[in-house]
């Protein structure tokens, strides 16, 4: 268990920190005193109510409009963040859009939304957070993955194929950033109701439901996020934190 004095000094950028995972996780981070940036796109009130959820918890934060698929608003965010604390020590790419329908019937704005939040929007905050990271000499990124990506999901083509293409990012910058001892790591979360999953119950058939009959809580989630964070010797990994079993 890592100290509190060791998180105090940490500096975290969390996207689509508004609501749901995203707020969990900064919730958590801010539990071990860190600063936290919340990034919102839409939804100042509910950025705000994060933001108050992690000076509750014992942190300090503020939040930041931002289209993550925006290059100049990405770098905007990742200065205000550097400006206020001077530094940037943990990046989580939570930020993410879906739509569900049948190949067939998608259309080429759906496809093009889904691909640049879910993963032009990472590659975007990867440039601009890496280059604070490698300076420092340290850092650690956490990529919000899916068993989607390994598994498919009907009428989720561009989701899945954005979080497919997220494990290739995470292989190839991991090797890359591994010199300045900036780590890149992916966890996939479990299937969670929330705004993101029209606050759905997970309906993924046999094989692919979880061995225990159950996903983990968002809770505990962000207790592995803000643990895998601070673990100095781990990169180019991928954690599947509920029990389902990937087909291959």
């Amino acid at each position: 268990m890592e100290s509190r004095r060791s998180s105090e000094s940490r500096v975290v950028l969390v996207t689509g920190a508004s609501r749901g995972l995203g707020r969990a996780i900064a919730v958590g981070f801010g539990g071990g005193g860190a600063r936290v940036v919340v990034n919102y796109r839409t939804n100042a009130d509910e950025a705000d109510r994060t933001v108050k959820a992690v000076e509750d918890a014992g942190g300090s934060a503020f939040a930041y409009q931002a289209d993550v698929r925006d290059e100049k608003n990405v770098t905007a965010m990742v200065s205000a963040a550097v400006d206020r604390w001077h530094r940037l020590d943990v990046l989580i790419c939570n930020a993410a859009a879906s739509d569900d329908s049948l190949l067939l019937r998608l259309s080429d704005e759906a496809w093009d939304r889904v691909l640049a939040t879910t993963l032009t929007g990472v590659f975007l905050c990867l440039q601009s957070a890496g280059a604070v990271m490698q300076a420092q000499g340290d850092g650690s990124v956490i990529l919000i993955g899916s068993f989607s990506a390994l598994q498919g999901r009907v009428g989720q083509t561009p989701y899945a194929a954005a979080k497919a293409g997220l494990l290739g990012l995470l292989r190839s910058v991991s090797r890359e950033w591994g010199p300045a001892n900036v780590r890149v790591n992916m966890v996939l979360p479990g299937w969670h109701a929330t705004a993101l999953t029209g606050y759905r119950d997970d309906p993924a058939p046999a094989p692919f439901e979880p061995a225990l009959g159950h996903s983990t809580t968002m809770d505990a989630v962000a207790a592995f996020v803000v643990a895998l964070a601070a673990m100095p010797h781990v990169s180019g990994q991928v954690f599947n934190l509920d029990s389902r079993i990937p087909p291959f």
